[in-house]
């Protein structure tokens, strides 16, 4: 087979990957063997970085859109919910972009979501449950202060 020296490609495939990797630090931008080594880890993290985008901003607008629900008395969950039984087919993008620029309009969406899967009602055992959780918790943080001050009582005598 006859030696083959590459000649003019060579140089083009090092300065092509040479021109990718400017603006890097020190050699990493100057030297091909660096410069190689951090202009795949770079596109490696690209990769991975368009990935995350679409999941980063799936999870912004669920948050905007359950802020704007819970100031219409809804939470994400039932909202979401309710647009599916109604028969809304709005993506989360949209719905988001709806919350943060047209209040009214979402109002009016999750009314029509609150309409077709109304909240459910919270039973007489499930209210008399909280009720007592609230007053037990109440009732430990007086304690808790009741003794914080006989401690302060007993430190400054």
């Amino acid at each position: 087979m006859p030696r083959v020296k590459r000649g003019t490609v060579r140089r083009a495939k090092r300065k092509k990957l040479l021109k990718r990797a400017k603006g890097f630090y020190q050699t990493k931008s100057k030297l091909y063997r660096s410069a190689k080594e951090s202009v795949d880890k770079a596109l490696g993290y690209a990769y991975v970085g368009r990935r995350r985008k679409k999941r980063d901003f799936r999870k912004l607008w669920v948050v905007r859109i359950n802020a704007a629900a819970r100031e219409n008395g809804l939470t994400y969950g039932q909202l979401i919910a309710g647009l599916k039984m109604a028969g809304n087919t709005l993506d989360r993008k949209s719905l988001a972009d709806m919350a943060a620029t047209n209040p009214a309009a979402f109002a009016k969406v999750a009314a029509m979501a609150a309409e077709a899967n109304p909240a459910p009602k919270k039973s007489a055992s499930t209210k008399a449950r909280g009720e007592k959780r609230v007053a037990k918790a109440a009732k430990a943080s007086k304690a808790a202060k009741a003794s914080k001050d006989s401690k302060k009582a007993s430190a400054s005598a």
